[in-house]
């Protein structure tokens, strides 16, 4: 192996470590954010509240969009991330509801 595929080797195995480690955070964030949720979906069903907020819902897709922008991530990426986890969030809420 050469020198320059050497020191490509060293760098993507550290950049596979990062990415590695990255992906720890969003899996521990994204648990801790579904705790919250689950809390909320609980108060709502508690409270015979509705299991989707929409205007909330908007300003949340608003408010992810507009950070990643000023994150340099795609936009579009960010809104369809934030529904899904948003469809999930709400089909936990109706569970509860039942």
């Amino acid at each position: 192996m050469t020198d320059a595929a050497t020191r490509a080797q060293a760098l993507l195995r550290t950049h596979r470590e990062s990415i590695d480690r990255l992906d720890a955070i969003l899996v521990y964030t994204l648990a801790e954010r579904f705790k919250h949720t689950q809390a909320v979906g609980r108060l709502k069903a508690e409270h015979d509240l509705p299991p989707s907020d929409p205007t909330r819902e908007a300003r949340q897709i608003e408010r992810l969009e507009r950070l990643a922008q000023e994150a340099d991530l795609d936009p579009e990426f960010a809104r369809k991330f934030l529904n899904f986890i948003i469809s999930e969030v709400i089909r936990h809420h109706e569970k509860l509801q039942k």
